[in-house]
């Protein structure tokens, strides 16, 4: 008899993790399907259909929604008993793991998804995180970082963790159709540019962009071409990233709130910039690992995923946290050195072969058949 798991996902368009779940686990084994709290359609339901994986959404808005949403979940669960749910980000989990307790699911999994991001700007909502975790029969962590939190801060028993990464496409990042580049560099104006310098994070002051944006500032007085590309462009700090960079014309730097062909799009950058402001506050950072799979010369400070692999001079150039100067710097070396930018990056292209989709469904598959 296979086993029946149905992934719960709240507010997603398009997510590639969820895409590769539905395509890459065992069908022979395993049953799978979706539940979506969505406002409306997605790019993930539709993948879901063209697959024919199960897939069904129930409306959800906003936490007004949240006590409609779960009674229809509860309902669906109890009338459909899946073996298995599992989780995934916060109003997934919150709703989804209650709910599966609720209609008498054995097997309730959540991914955690964050780090400290509640504890350090809405330590209100840790009373969710410790209630969903005492409900949950396993935890996944997608690094050691966030396994070392749910222990020491949240009191999670190790027995009840599982350590899984995310899992790339890898080989797509490295030589993706010069066509699609080539489209991407004209429609973000980084033609004739140089160099273009890369930040992919949401606007969160977390995200340590109050200090790569002045560094890039600093680095644009030496180099008139330089351009920047500020991708995954949305969040409250938005007003401060345009603040501090009014310094500068709009055509010196570009604003992606969304770009599905992220493949493509870290072929743009000369440099690329993750400077999150603390060891723990980065859950993971799926851009360190994309960076080096796409051999783009990297400067990072060392949280979420990279403090397990990211090493200074050996794959990436490391900087200290809340550091322009650094951060400067070391973007100036790779602009001086390009022999240096080259030996990083191959050495980053073979560090990062252990996040390979193959691996994390694997992991997934070991977990269901528990």
């Amino acid at each position: 008899m296979k086993i029946t798991v149905t992934y719960i996902v709240s507010n997603i368009d398009k997510a590639l993790t969820f895409e590769w779940a539905a395509e890459l686990l065992d069908k022979e084994k395993l049953d799978l399907s979706f539940i979506l709290l969505n406002p409306g359609d997605s790019a993930l339901e539709q993948h879901c259909k063209r697959l024919g994986v199960p897939v069904w959404r129930i409306t959800y808005r906003s936490k007004k929604d949240l006590p409609w949403a779960f009674i229809r979940l509860w309902w669906h669960l109890l009338t459909k008993r899946p073996h298995i749910v599992h989780c995934h980000l916060f109003d997934g989990y919150l709703i989804g793991i209650s709910a599966a307790w609720c209609a008498f699911v054995c097997t309730r999994i959540y991914t955690r998804h964050n780090a400290t991001y509640h504890r350090d700007y809405y330590p209100g909502m840790v009373k969710f995180d410790s209630m969903t975790n005492q409900m949950a029969s396993v935890v996944v962590a997608t690094t050691e970082n966030v396994k070392r939190i749910l222990m020491r801060e949240e009191g999670v028993p190790e027995h009840k963790i599982r350590t899984i990464h995310y899992g790339f496409e890898l080989e797509k990042f490295v030589n993706p159709p010069q066509y699609e580049i080539d489209e991407l560099a004209a429609k973000y104006g980084t033609k004739e540019k140089y160099p273009v310098v890369g930040l992919i994070a949401r606007y969160l002051d977390l995200k340590g962009l109050q200090y790569a944006i002045p560094a890039w500032l600093r680095l644009r007085k030496e180099y008139p071409r330089a351009h920047l590309i500020l991708a995954n462009a949305r969040g409250p700090y938005g007003d401060e990233v345009r603040k501090m960079l009014t310094s500068v014309s709009e055509t010196d730097y570009t604003e992606i709130p969304f770009e599905k062909n992220i493949y493509a799009l870290h072929h743009l950058f000369d440099i690329h910039v993750h400077a999150p402001i603390n060891p723990e506050i980065e859950a993971f950072g799926q851009t360190y690992v994309e960076a080096l799979a796409s051999s783009t010369p990297s400067v990072f400070t060392m949280s979420g995923v990279a403090r397990e692999f990211i090493h200074h001079e050996r794959n990436a150039l490391v900087v200290d946290f809340e550091n322009s100067e650094q951060i400067y710097e070391a973007m100036k070396r790779f602009l001086t050195d390009k022999r240096l930018g080259r030996k990083l990056a191959s050495q980053g292209k073979q560090d990062v072969q252990r996040f390979g989709v193959g691996r994390m469904i694997s992991k997934l598959e070991a977990l269901y058949l528990e």
